[in-house]
């Protein structure tokens, strides 16, 4: 693509708002940041978009968003007029511009006669992907960027399982987004008229209350966290976000009596002044819960990301200090306390399976099969979980009763096919009032499942590589270790090389080459002689190579000087 032509034809687009025309005539004489912002539209993918809000075909904008909705508008025409009457839910998060993209994209599914169900404001992601299951829509819309820093914003799309988008329907997408034209081929219906019409729908306290009902049901032991609700006491923050109004709702109606909630962090804003990310991954950005802990004498702190599908957690350990701990350490926190709960209450389904992706813990796995319970990998991300999920359950194989992934996203019931920080505030709740119950802290159940299970150790390092060159600069490594593996990784052999792109698996020592059942994911993975693991990846949404490490050791001080051994050959990849 021509880029300055992009630009030219863009800055002469009756489309464009005066204030829009102006942003692109200030960069007229830097045409770095001009090829930046129209080499080439945002790639559409299986996740949708993301990317950061400026004026320019490779950005987040309302002609981007409306171009992108035009595509989907035409894949879910092509189901025909049943299709069409479905029609798709739509949702929307904190960030700055998110309903002003979320009525763009209502306006052009209006115009192409697709019904639409859109939220009156913002809410959690896991709502959207039950409205879609729950009013049996053709699709779903959900602008969001989750937990990017605050210039970001996104598009993420859904199909009728609540899912986000298989494949197949992401490459039709991709396929009409090249063939139409950004601004001369959008249909749009104003969206008041629409609302007159019936064409667009507003969902609101209806949707929230059945949405609830259903995250309620999980509930597998109110008894004990009634027996501690009087001394049971914790810090809520939803970072600026949608979390804000259902998680406090679903813990008071869990029989919390003293719920701390961040009063700076309750404020819904797209600028997240408070904090440097917005990511529960990122330990910093707690630290007013922290503080506020520390005074009212909690020892539980959770925070969801702003589109609340993202859940992290922190517990205070015996020197009264509080730790993040991973999104893999709590996932095998409820995943062993599941296991015991539904036990204790009769409700432990026949052939039980849990599920997590290739770069989760080996520990979760450890923990389910000593429990009984098949353990189920897929690639990294909730749509391949949810697709895993529906066809063990519809084959009679198995009933899923928890699917998670390293960062921390966790998916439980069956009226989700996302991950779902709402639900998953929840059973951690309830998991730490049990534990509460015992006279155990996190801290406690933790270092007793190492005990028990073995002790893990995990870390996942990010090779950020930004700009143009950059994408070169991840192409060309993931090139070079898929055609020279490396046969040692810090001075330890590589026993088997799997190359996830074809499903192929090459045993180091004798050339053989065997399959197995994952592939069609750009993803490498190296079996070491120690047994750890060692995996390769470029990020879906941001411009990073993701490098995991997975390890374990005689105790917690050998597991993590395994960690930081091949931490030394991941830092040598980005030169």
């Amino acid at each position: 693509m021509d880029f300055m032509k992009e630009y030219e034809k863009w800055l002469g687009s009756p489309a464009l708002s005066e204030a829009e025309r102006s942003e692109l005539e200030a960069i007229r004489n830097d045409p770095k940041e001009i090829e930046a912002r129209f080499y080439g539209p945002l790639e559409f993918g299986t996740a949708g978009l993301r990317g950061t809000m400026y004026t320019g075909l490779h950005n987040m904008n309302i002609h981007v968003i409306r171009w992108a909705t035009q595509g989907f508008a035409d894949v879910i025409c092509a189901e025909g007029e049943e299709g069409k009457q479905r029609g798709v839910a739509i949702c929307m998060d904190c960030r700055n511009h998110s309903m002003e993209f979320a009525r763009a994209a209502a306006e052009v599914c209006a115009a192409n006669g697709i019904h639409v169900r859109i939220f009156e404001s913002l809410r959690p992601t896991p709502e959207l992907s039950f409205a879609v299951r729950e009013y049996h829509c053709q699709a779903g819309i959900n602008v969001t960027a989750s937990h990017n820093p605050k210039e970001y914003n996104g598009y993420k799309v859904y199909w009728q399982d609540g899912a986000q988008l298989p494949p197949h329907h992401a490459d039709a997408i991709a396929k009409r987004l090249s063939e139409i034209d950004i601004f001369q081929d959008i249909r749009r219906m104003d969206y008041d008229e629409a609302v007159k019409a019936g064409i667009v729908e507003v969902l609101g306290a209806e949707t929230d209350e059945k949405f609830l009902s259903n995250v309620m049901a999980q509930v597998n032991d109110a008894e004990t966290v009634a027996k501690v609700a009087d001394s049971f006491k914790m810090v809520y923050t939803p970072f600026h976000g949608t979390g804000h109004k259902l998680i406090p709702e679903v813990l008071k109606r869990l029989g919390v009596k003293h719920l701390i909630c961040v009063p700076e962090q309750m404020v819904i804003d797209g600028d997240f002044p408070t904090v440097a990310s917005p990511n529960p991954e990122n330990p910093e950005g707690f630290y007013l819960a922290v503080d506020l802990a520390k005074k009212e004498g909690a020892d539980f702190i959770l925070g969801s990301d702003p589109d609340a599908d993202r859940v992290g957690i922190m517990i205070r350990d015996k020197d009264g200090e509080f730790k993040v701990i991973t999104g893999n350490q709590t996932g095998v926190l409820l995943l062993d306390y599941l296991i015991g709960a539904k036990k204790r209450a009769g409700t432990m389904p026949e052939k039980p399976v849990a599920q997590k992706t290739i770069v989760t813990t080996e520990m979760a796995r450890k923990v389910a099969e000593v429990n009984g319970l098949r353990c189920c990998d897929t690639f990294t991300g909730f749509k391949f979980l949810a697709e895993k999920k529906d066809k063990l359950e519809s084959s009679g194989e198995g009933k899923v009763i928890f699917s998670y992934e390293e960062s921390y996203g966790y998916m439980l019931g069956d009226y989700v096919r996302d991950k779902d920080a709402v639900t998953a505030a929840l059973l951690l709740t309830e998991m730490a009032a049990w534990y509460a119950a015992q006279g155990k802290t996190l801290a406690d159940a933790l270092a007793g499942l190492f005990e028990k299970y073995g002790y893990y150790a995990e870390h996942t390092y990010n090779l950020v590589m930004p700009g143009l060159d950059g994408l070169k600069d991840m192409a060309n490594l993931m090139k070079s270790l898929r055609e020279n593996p490396p046969a040692e990784i810090s001075g330890v052999k590589t026993v088997q090389f799997k190359d996830y792109s074809d499903g192929s698996v090459r045993d180091c020592a004798t050339g053989a080459k065997t399959t197995m059942e994952l592939s069609g994911s750009n993803v490498l993975r190296f079996e070491m002689a120690d047994g750890t693991s060692v995996i390769v990846r470029p990020s879906g949404t941001e411009p990073k190579i993701k490098v995991y490490i997975l390890t374990q050791g005689k105790d917690a001080a050998d597991a993590q000087a395994n960690v930081d051994k091949y931490g030394v050959w991941v830092k040598s990849l980005q030169k």
